[in-house]
Protein backbone atom coordinates (compact mmCIF):
# COMPACT_ATOMS: atom_id res chain seq x y z
CA UNK A 1 0.00 0.00 0.00
CA UNK A 2 1.58 3.28 -1.14
CA UNK A 3 3.80 1.40 -3.60
CA UNK A 4 4.64 4.45 -5.71
CA UNK A 5 5.69 6.73 -2.83
CA UNK A 6 9.19 7.40 -1.52
CA UNK A 7 8.99 4.83 1.29
CA UNK A 8 6.90 2.38 -0.72
CA UNK A 9 9.50 2.34 -3.49
CA UNK A 10 12.21 1.75 -0.90
CA UNK A 11 10.20 -1.13 0.60
CA UNK A 12 10.11 -2.83 -2.80
CA UNK A 13 13.88 -2.40 -3.10
CA UNK A 14 14.43 -3.92 0.35
CA UNK A 15 12.07 -6.86 -0.33
CA UNK A 16 14.06 -7.65 -3.46
CA UNK A 17 17.49 -7.16 -1.86
CA UNK A 18 16.68 -9.40 1.08
CA UNK A 19 15.10 -12.00 -1.23
CA UNK A 20 11.86 -12.01 0.75
CA UNK A 21 9.67 -14.93 -0.43
CA UNK A 22 7.15 -13.16 -2.69
CA UNK A 23 4.97 -15.44 -4.82
CA UNK A 24 2.67 -12.61 -5.88
CA UNK A 25 3.14 -8.85 -5.50
CA UNK A 26 0.05 -6.62 -5.30
CA UNK A 27 1.15 -2.97 -5.57
CA UNK A 28 -1.52 -0.58 -4.31
CA UNK A 29 -1.54 3.20 -4.68
CA UNK A 30 -3.96 6.10 -5.08
CA UNK A 31 -6.45 6.19 -7.96
CA UNK A 32 -4.20 8.35 -10.15
CA UNK A 33 -1.64 5.51 -10.24
CA UNK A 34 -4.07 2.69 -11.16
CA UNK A 35 -2.70 0.69 -14.07
CA UNK A 36 0.83 2.03 -13.65
CA UNK A 37 3.51 -0.66 -13.88
CA UNK A 38 5.83 -1.45 -10.98
CA UNK A 39 9.01 -3.40 -11.75
CA UNK A 40 9.94 -5.97 -9.10
CA UNK A 41 12.39 -8.85 -9.52
CA UNK A 42 12.59 -8.51 -13.31
CA UNK A 43 8.83 -8.57 -13.73
CA UNK A 44 6.16 -5.90 -14.13
CA UNK A 45 3.15 -5.74 -11.81
CA UNK A 46 0.14 -3.46 -12.28
CA UNK A 47 -0.87 -0.99 -9.57
CA UNK A 48 -4.34 -1.75 -8.31
CA UNK A 49 -6.81 -0.63 -5.64
CA UNK A 50 -6.97 -1.56 -1.96
CA UNK A 51 -10.34 -3.23 -2.49
CA UNK A 52 -8.92 -5.44 -5.24
CA UNK A 53 -5.93 -6.28 -3.05
CA UNK A 54 -8.19 -7.54 -0.26
CA UNK A 55 -10.00 -9.83 -2.72
CA UNK A 56 -6.61 -11.33 -3.67
CA UNK A 57 -6.13 -12.40 -0.01
CA UNK A 58 -2.37 -11.79 0.40
CA UNK A 59 -0.67 -13.15 3.52
CA UNK A 60 0.94 -9.79 4.38
CA UNK A 61 0.10 -6.18 3.56
CA UNK A 62 2.79 -3.58 4.16
CA UNK A 63 1.27 -0.11 4.44
CA UNK A 64 3.05 3.17 3.74
CA UNK A 65 0.28 5.46 2.60
CA UNK A 66 -0.36 7.79 5.55
CA UNK A 67 -2.37 7.67 8.74
CA UNK A 68 -5.84 8.32 7.35
CA UNK A 69 -5.44 5.57 4.74
CA UNK A 70 -4.23 3.16 7.42
CA UNK A 71 -7.13 3.97 9.73
CA UNK A 72 -9.59 3.33 6.90
CA UNK A 73 -8.07 0.25 5.28
CA UNK A 74 -5.98 -1.64 7.84
CA UNK A 75 -9.06 -2.93 9.74
CA UNK A 76 -10.59 -4.09 6.43
CA UNK A 77 -7.45 -6.05 5.52
CA UNK A 78 -7.25 -7.46 9.06
CA UNK A 79 -10.91 -8.52 8.95
CA UNK A 80 -10.06 -10.53 5.82
CA UNK A 81 -7.34 -12.39 7.76
CA UNK A 82 -4.46 -10.41 6.23
CA UNK A 83 -1.59 -9.36 8.52
CA UNK A 84 -0.92 -5.62 8.16
CA UNK A 85 2.44 -4.02 8.93
CA UNK A 86 1.71 -0.30 9.08
CA UNK A 87 4.36 2.40 8.68
CA UNK A 88 2.12 5.34 9.65
CA UNK A 89 1.53 6.77 13.12
CA UNK A 90 -2.11 5.59 13.08
CA UNK A 91 -1.77 2.54 15.33
CA UNK A 92 1.52 3.03 17.19
CA UNK A 93 0.10 4.10 20.53
CA UNK A 94 -3.04 1.96 20.35
CA UNK A 95 -2.73 -0.27 23.45
CA UNK A 96 -4.19 -3.21 21.51
CA UNK A 97 -1.51 -3.02 18.79
CA UNK A 98 2.16 -4.10 18.98
CA UNK A 99 4.88 -1.54 18.17
CA UNK A 100 7.86 -3.52 16.95
CA UNK A 101 11.58 -3.13 16.33
CA UNK A 102 12.66 -6.73 15.61
CA UNK A 103 16.06 -6.43 17.33
CA UNK A 104 14.25 -5.48 20.56
CA UNK A 105 10.78 -6.89 20.88
CA UNK A 106 9.67 -9.13 18.01
CA UNK A 107 8.92 -11.73 20.68
CA UNK A 108 5.68 -9.87 21.51
CA UNK A 109 4.14 -10.90 18.16
CA UNK A 110 1.56 -13.67 17.83
CA UNK A 111 -0.54 -15.05 14.97
CA UNK A 112 -3.51 -13.05 16.27
CA UNK A 113 -1.73 -9.71 15.68
CA UNK A 114 -3.32 -8.61 12.42
CA UNK A 115 -2.29 -4.92 12.60
CA UNK A 116 1.35 -4.38 13.60
CA UNK A 117 2.78 -0.88 13.94
CA UNK A 118 6.17 0.15 12.52
CA UNK A 119 7.67 2.86 14.77
CA UNK A 120 8.72 6.39 13.86
CA UNK A 121 12.06 6.57 12.03
CA UNK A 122 13.85 8.70 14.63
CA UNK A 123 12.64 6.41 17.43
CA UNK A 124 13.78 3.21 15.70
CA UNK A 125 17.44 4.16 15.33
CA UNK A 126 17.66 5.51 18.88
CA UNK A 127 16.18 2.44 20.60
CA UNK A 128 18.29 0.03 18.53
CA UNK A 129 21.40 1.74 19.91
CA UNK A 130 20.12 2.31 23.46
CA UNK A 131 18.45 -1.02 24.23
CA UNK A 132 21.63 -3.05 24.94
CA UNK A 133 22.73 -0.29 27.31
CA UNK A 134 19.31 -0.15 28.96
CA UNK A 135 19.44 -3.89 29.65
CA UNK A 136 22.82 -3.51 31.34
CA UNK A 137 22.62 -0.16 33.15
CA UNK A 138 18.87 0.76 33.12
CA UNK A 139 18.06 4.11 31.53
CA UNK A 140 16.74 6.81 33.81
CA UNK A 141 16.53 9.81 31.45
CA UNK A 142 17.20 10.64 27.77
CA UNK A 143 17.75 14.06 26.22
CA UNK A 144 17.78 13.84 22.40
CA UNK A 145 18.16 16.41 19.64
CA UNK A 146 17.59 15.18 16.09
CA UNK A 147 18.90 16.45 12.76
CA UNK A 148 16.54 14.90 10.26
CA UNK A 149 16.76 14.36 6.50
CA UNK A 150 14.26 15.97 4.13
CA UNK A 151 13.51 12.46 2.85
CA UNK A 152 11.47 12.00 6.03
CA UNK A 153 8.95 14.49 4.62
CA UNK A 154 8.80 12.91 1.17
CA UNK A 155 9.47 13.58 -2.50
CA UNK A 156 8.03 17.10 -2.31
CA UNK A 157 10.63 18.09 0.30
CA UNK A 158 13.50 16.55 -1.66
CA UNK A 159 12.34 18.51 -4.70
CA UNK A 160 12.17 21.72 -2.66
CA UNK A 161 15.75 21.27 -1.46
CA UNK A 162 17.08 20.49 -4.93
CA UNK A 163 15.13 23.36 -6.53
CA UNK A 164 16.56 25.79 -3.97
CA UNK A 165 20.07 24.54 -4.59
CA UNK A 166 19.59 25.17 -8.31
CA UNK A 167 17.87 28.54 -7.82
CA UNK A 168 14.61 27.23 -9.30
CA UNK A 169 11.20 28.33 -7.98
CA UNK A 170 8.91 25.42 -7.17
CA UNK A 171 6.40 23.83 -4.81
CA UNK A 172 7.27 24.20 -1.12
CA UNK A 173 7.03 21.29 1.32
CA UNK A 174 8.01 23.58 4.19
CA UNK A 175 6.93 27.09 5.18
CA UNK A 176 10.56 28.23 4.93
CA UNK A 177 13.54 27.52 2.66
CA UNK A 178 15.41 24.39 3.73
CA UNK A 179 18.70 24.80 1.83
CA UNK A 180 21.33 26.51 4.04
CA UNK A 181 18.79 26.40 6.86
CA UNK A 182 17.58 24.36 9.84
CA UNK A 183 13.89 24.23 10.75
CA UNK A 184 13.22 23.37 14.42
CA UNK A 185 9.77 21.96 13.71
CA UNK A 186 8.84 18.47 12.52
CA UNK A 187 5.08 17.88 12.36
CA UNK A 188 2.49 20.06 14.09
CA UNK A 189 2.86 21.77 17.46
CA UNK A 190 0.86 20.44 20.41
CA UNK A 191 -0.57 22.32 23.39
CA UNK A 192 2.50 21.49 25.51
CA UNK A 193 4.82 23.34 23.09
CA UNK A 194 6.35 20.15 21.71
CA UNK A 195 5.75 18.85 18.18
CA UNK A 196 4.04 15.56 17.36
CA UNK A 197 7.42 14.18 16.23
CA UNK A 198 8.99 15.01 19.58
CA UNK A 199 6.19 13.36 21.52
CA UNK A 200 6.30 10.30 19.24
CA UNK A 201 9.88 9.75 20.40
CA UNK A 202 8.83 10.01 24.05
CA UNK A 203 5.83 7.70 23.92
CA UNK A 204 7.10 5.16 21.40
CA UNK A 205 10.42 4.66 23.19
CA UNK A 206 8.65 3.73 26.43
CA UNK A 207 6.33 1.31 24.64
CA UNK A 208 9.04 -0.43 22.59
CA UNK A 209 11.48 -0.69 25.49
CA UNK A 210 8.66 -1.79 27.82
CA UNK A 211 9.55 0.73 30.48
CA UNK A 212 7.22 3.64 31.29
CA UNK A 213 9.66 4.95 33.90
CA UNK A 214 12.09 6.26 31.24
CA UNK A 215 12.06 10.06 31.18
CA UNK A 216 12.69 11.49 27.73
CA UNK A 217 12.73 14.98 26.26
CA UNK A 218 13.24 15.69 22.59
CA UNK A 219 13.92 18.50 20.11
CA UNK A 220 13.52 17.53 16.44
CA UNK A 221 15.04 19.60 13.63
CA UNK A 222 14.83 19.34 9.83
CA UNK A 223 18.12 19.96 8.01
CA UNK A 224 19.12 20.01 4.30
CA UNK A 225 20.41 16.44 4.19
CA UNK A 226 19.41 13.42 2.08
CA UNK A 227 21.25 10.40 3.51
CA UNK A 228 19.62 9.86 6.90
CA UNK A 229 18.74 11.15 10.35
CA UNK A 230 21.32 12.07 13.01
CA UNK A 231 20.74 12.28 16.76
CA UNK A 232 22.72 13.75 19.63
CA UNK A 233 21.71 11.65 22.63
CA UNK A 234 22.47 12.29 26.29
CA UNK A 235 21.44 9.32 28.42
CA UNK A 236 21.50 8.97 32.21
CA UNK A 237 21.62 5.47 33.69
CA UNK A 238 20.73 4.18 37.13
CA UNK A 239 23.99 2.26 37.33
CA UNK A 240 27.59 3.29 36.71
CA UNK A 241 29.13 2.24 33.42
CA UNK A 242 32.56 1.63 31.98
CA UNK A 243 33.19 3.24 28.58
CA UNK A 244 35.05 0.23 27.23
CA UNK A 245 32.13 -2.00 28.23
CA UNK A 246 29.65 0.41 26.64
CA UNK A 247 31.52 0.19 23.33
CA UNK A 248 31.76 -3.59 23.60
CA UNK A 249 28.01 -3.89 24.21
CA UNK A 250 27.28 -1.69 21.20
CA UNK A 251 29.70 -3.59 18.98
CA UNK A 252 27.90 -6.85 19.83
CA UNK A 253 24.39 -5.40 19.44
CA UNK A 254 22.40 -6.63 16.41
CA UNK A 255 22.05 -3.96 13.74
CA UNK A 256 24.61 -1.58 15.31
CA UNK A 257 27.94 -0.45 13.85
CA UNK A 258 30.33 1.53 16.05
CA UNK A 259 32.30 4.26 14.24
CA UNK A 260 34.17 6.04 17.01
CA UNK A 261 37.76 7.04 16.37
CA UNK A 262 38.21 10.74 17.26
CA UNK A 263 41.98 10.68 16.69
CA UNK A 264 41.31 9.95 13.01
CA UNK A 265 38.17 12.12 12.84
CA UNK A 266 36.01 9.03 12.26
CA UNK A 267 32.36 9.22 13.32
CA UNK A 268 28.95 8.44 11.77
CA UNK A 269 27.60 10.80 9.11
CA UNK A 270 24.38 10.67 7.08
CA UNK A 271 26.24 10.33 3.78
CA UNK A 272 27.87 7.12 5.04
CA UNK A 273 24.58 5.70 6.37
CA UNK A 274 22.78 6.34 3.06
CA UNK A 275 21.37 3.11 1.56
CA UNK A 276 22.61 1.11 4.56
CA UNK A 277 20.45 -0.82 7.04
CA UNK A 278 22.65 -0.49 10.12
CA UNK A 279 22.43 2.03 12.95
CA UNK A 280 25.78 3.80 13.29
CA UNK A 281 27.01 5.02 16.69
CA UNK A 282 29.94 7.26 17.56
CA UNK A 283 31.18 10.23 19.62
CA UNK A 284 30.75 7.95 22.65
CA UNK A 285 31.90 9.83 25.73
CA UNK A 286 31.09 10.41 29.36
CA UNK A 287 29.06 13.47 30.38
CA UNK A 288 31.29 14.91 33.10
CA UNK A 289 28.59 17.23 34.45
CA UNK A 290 26.60 14.54 36.24
CA UNK A 291 26.96 10.89 37.33
CA UNK A 292 26.19 7.83 35.20
CA UNK A 293 25.57 9.88 32.06
CA UNK A 294 26.70 9.21 28.50
CA UNK A 295 26.80 11.23 25.28
CA UNK A 296 26.54 9.54 21.89
CA UNK A 297 25.81 10.32 18.23
CA UNK A 298 23.43 8.01 16.34
CA UNK A 299 22.93 7.99 12.55
CA UNK A 300 20.78 5.82 10.29
CA UNK A 301 19.09 5.90 6.89
CA UNK A 302 15.53 6.90 7.79
CA UNK A 303 14.00 5.40 4.63
CA UNK A 304 15.64 2.03 5.24
CA UNK A 305 16.05 1.02 8.91
CA UNK A 306 13.80 3.93 9.88
CA UNK A 307 10.96 2.64 7.72
CA UNK A 308 11.27 0.07 4.91
CA UNK A 309 13.85 -2.32 6.34
CA UNK A 310 12.24 -2.43 9.77
CA UNK A 311 8.87 -3.29 8.18
CA UNK A 312 10.43 -6.03 6.04
CA UNK A 313 12.28 -7.41 9.09
CA UNK A 314 8.91 -7.70 10.85
CA UNK A 315 7.55 -9.57 7.84
CA UNK A 316 10.58 -11.86 7.85
CA UNK A 317 10.01 -12.66 11.53
CA UNK A 318 6.33 -13.48 10.89
CA UNK A 319 7.28 -15.88 8.10
CA UNK A 320 10.15 -17.46 10.06
CA UNK A 321 7.94 -18.12 13.08
CA UNK A 322 4.97 -19.34 11.03
CA UNK A 323 2.74 -16.51 12.25
CA UNK A 324 1.25 -15.82 8.78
Amino acid sequence: MGATGLVGTKMLEVLAERNFPVSELIPVASERSFGKKIRFKNREWSVTSAAEAILAKPAIAIFSAGGSTSLEWAPKFAAAGITVIDNSSAWRMDPTKKLVVPELNADVLTASDKIIANPNCSTIQMVVALNPLHLRYKIRRIVVSTYQSVTGTGVKAVNQLMNERRGIAGEMAYKYPIDLNAIPQIDAFLDNGYTKEEMKMVNETRKIMRDDSIRLTSTTVRIPVIGGHSEAVNVEFEREFDLAEVKALLEKAPGVVVVDNPSKQEYPMPKDAHNRDEVFVGRIRRDDTQPNTLNMWIVSDNLRKGAATNAVQIAEYLVEKGLV
